[in-house]
């Protein structure tokens, strides 16, 4: 229980603080960049509702929002090294291979960044194997 509610204090804490970096970066300049402040406000919702009445419904609903962290965490780094890669190719036309890949990782664009909502799925996925009997 005492574990639990460890977990769950990181993840709302940890949300908040990727919200205040992402306004902080301005990241909302078009439709794609509001991506990671719909999953956080969902996920903050929703973890309100299962820490205040922890029934099937809203374990499910939990369940749901850490899948959901785990998909938006991959389509963001999806996105971010296609931007990286994208802008390395205008700058070099023939840039290719491991050069390319080094230039997108380590782009303008912080490529590795959308990791963190991964990880939330993953303190997430903690915080649901938490509530099972040892055992279980």
């Amino acid at each position: 229980m005492y574990l639990r509610r460890v977990l769950l204090a990181i993840w709302v804490f940890g949300l908040l603080g990727v919200a205040a970096e992402l306004v902080l970066l301005e990241h909302y300049e078009d439709l794609k960049q509001l991506i990671p402040f719909a999953v956080i406000a969902i996920g903050l919702v929703v973890v309100a509702w299962f820490v205040a009445r922890p029934g099937p419904v809203a374990i499910r609903a939990f369940a749901s929002v850490v899948a959901l962290f785990g998909l938006s965490g991959l389509i963001g780094l999806i996105l971010h090294y296609s931007g990286n890669a994208e802008f390395e190719r205008e700058r070099d036309p023939g840039i290719a291979g491991m050069s390319l890949v080094w230039e997108s990782l380590t782009g303008a664009t912080p490529a590795l960044a959308p990791g963190t909502m991964i990880l939330f799925a993953f303190i997430g996925y903690a915080v649901l194997v938490s509530r099972r009997p040892p055992g279980a």
